[in-house]
């Protein structure tokens, strides 16, 4: 089992969606959705599961459910 830990940057609010790949662990996410109810979040696990083409379920908020700042965990 692989583990990969990836820090992100999330913009909630935005007005288009994207992923900016800023180095290799290290991204920059911008999401529509609100920072509230956990939408954010949602959006940007969704994001990353397409862009590492991993189910939803394997990529895990580790630190920062609550800041911009988060690191996160993809089980491959």
């Amino acid at each position: 089992m692989d583990k990969k830990y990836i820090k992100v940057v999330v913009t909630a609010g935005a007005k288009k969606e994207s992923i900016l790949r800023k180095s290799e662990d290290h991204f920059d996410i911008k999401v529509k959705e609100k920072a509230e109810n956990n939408l954010a979040n949602k959006k940007v696990i969704e994001i990353l599961a397409l862009y590492f083409k991993v189910p939803k379920g394997k990529i895990r908020i580790v630190n920062g459910h609550h800041h911009p700042h988060k690191l996160l965990i993809i089980d491959a």
